[in-house]
């Protein structure tokens, strides 16, 4: 089942059961997958998709962040309700001992030694946790095991 099939079943039950935030949400995604694919002129690949559901996700993320900052439990209420819908379409997160595990693998591969080499390691690290894992998260281990070095 590709994501605009799951999507237009998930839109079409959120239609029924009258979940009009739910409904919101994910025709916000839905019509990100599409504005994508009318760009491309053909249709979309699986990391494409993700690529844009895990964009959807830090701009809420972004969003929630700034909100709580600001003290606007209103707006970060609302976006933290969409960030768990906007989850359901995303892979498994994996957990910080699992970011561990592959920031250091990339180290010892790619040799690093350094904080001057985060480009390097992030380059590595960032294809395999691709919507997986918080892209702030990953970059915080990183720094923190290249200063240990």
């Amino acid at each position: 089942m590709t994501l605009l099939t799951k999507l237009n079943d998930d839109m079409k039950a959120a239609m029924k059961n009258k979940d009009k935030e739910s409904l919101q949400v994910i025709r916000m995604l839905k019509a990100s997958l599409q504005n994508e694919k009318i760009n491309l002129g053909r249709d979309l690949t699986e990391e494409e998709e993700l690529t844009i559901i895990s964009r959807e996700m830090k701009q809420r993320r972004d969003s929630l962040a700034e909100f709580e900052k600001v003290g606007r439990d209103d707006l970060a209420e609302k976006t933290k309700s969409e960030i768990a819908i906007v989850e359901n379409y995303l892979p498994a997160q994996l957990t910080e001992e699992e970011i561990r595990q592959i920031v250091s693998e990339a180290i010892e591969q790619t040799g690093a030694s350094s904080p001057k080499e985060f480009g390097k390691v992030m380059g590595v690290v960032m294809p395999q946790v691709k919507g997986k894992a918080d892209g702030n998260q990953v970059n915080a281990v990183v720094k923190e095991l290249l200063n240990q070095k």
